[in-house]
């Protein structure tokens, strides 16, 4: 982050998850609130009020946005003006979308952390009720933390949605008597990336194509053999083609398609929305088709394929 950009610490989760609790024993923490000025955002209120008198140095200043309409950028510029902080936390209303949050910060604020609170009790209900609300907030999220974690809670299937909108948060659970667990269940990539041929089974191709975007890198110069719907377009250089999968992140909504461009030694025989079984090495460099570095798929074989079970994929 560039030294010229104030830090913004933006704290997520819905009412009654924990985060007035968590930032109020934060900025009593002379470790977290040295002192230094920091404007405080709340966007939302729950049953846990501020007590600005117990925070270290005393040189905060809380102030509200009551509803969406005041997230802008001329607001927030105005109390960064009238206040000059050196830091800022915002508190963020989980019924809102982060993209608005993105949108309205001004240009010299920069998120320098992320965090997601939840009910581990309640976490799973508001997944399968609020799943576009939730992958929202889950997927730019630094941290995870569950407060509240009964005696029972499911945590391979918390894990499981968690890591269905992001691989590297990290997830901590946050029990009633104070003691604090870290999630260590690993996550094994559900293909072979050592295997001299990488074979991507049709419901693990989203996962795939996220880690490839993702780790570029890792992937240079492998081969991978996996089922893709071909996009034709006369745009495209001669001899190349896009192959990819519908994918959905979160919900039908968002569904969208997510492709790669493929260069073959002969002419492109495959038409438009045709399945196709296709061995190729992956080699990472510039195409105008990305407008930098990516992934160009190099086609070994190639060979007409049957339509999946499942045309849209997943995460989870």
């Amino acid at each position: 982050m560039a030294n010229d950009l104030i830090p913004v610490y933006l704290f997520t989760g819905f009412l009654e998850s924990g985060k007035t609790s968590f930032i109020q024993e934060s900025m009593e923490d002379k470790n977290f609130n040295t002192g230094e000025k920091t404007l405080l955002i709340q966007c939302e209120y729950g049953e846990v009020e501020y007590d600005e008198g117990r925070f270290y140095g005393r040189n905060a200043r809380v102030v509200s946005l009551d509803a969406e309409e005041q997230l802008t950028k001329e607001h927030l510029t105005e109390w960064s003006d009238e206040y000059g902080p050196d830091k800022i936390i915002i508190e963020y209303n989980g019924m809102w979308p982060l993209a608005e949050l993105y949108d309205a910060l001004p240009d010299d604020w920069g998120i320098f952390q992320q965090l997601l609170f939840a009910d581990a009790g309640t976490f799973l209900s508001y997944n399968a009720n609020m799943r576009q609300l939730m992958f929202d907030k889950l997927m730019n999220a630094e941290m995870v933390v569950l407060n509240r974690v009964p005696d029972k809670v499911d945590k391979e299937e918390i894990h499981k949605v968690i890591r269905g909108a992001n691989r590297r948060a990290q997830i901590v659970y946050d029990y009633p008597d104070r003691h604090v667990e870290y999630d260590t269940i690993e996550d094994p990539l559900p293909f072979d990336i050592d295997a001299p041929v990488i074979k991507i089974a049709d419901p693990d191709f989203a996962v795939w194509y996220r880690d490839l975007s993702e780790e570029m890198k890792k992937y240079d110069k492998k081969t991978v053999s996996f089922k893709g719907l071909v996009s034709r377009s006369p745009v495209l250089p001669d001899g190349s083609y896009i192959i990819g999968r519908h994918v959905m992140a979160c919900c039908a909504n968002d569904i969208q398609y997510s492709g790669l461009l493929v260069k073959c030694p002969n002419p492109v025989r495959w038409e438009n929305r045709e399945w196709v079984d296709l061995t190729a090495e992956v080699r990472i460099e510039y195409s105008k088709v990305y407008r930098r570095k990516g992934p160009v798929l190099y086609e070994m074989s190639a060979s007409k394929g049957e339509k999946p079970e499942e045309e849209v994929v997943t995460f989870y």
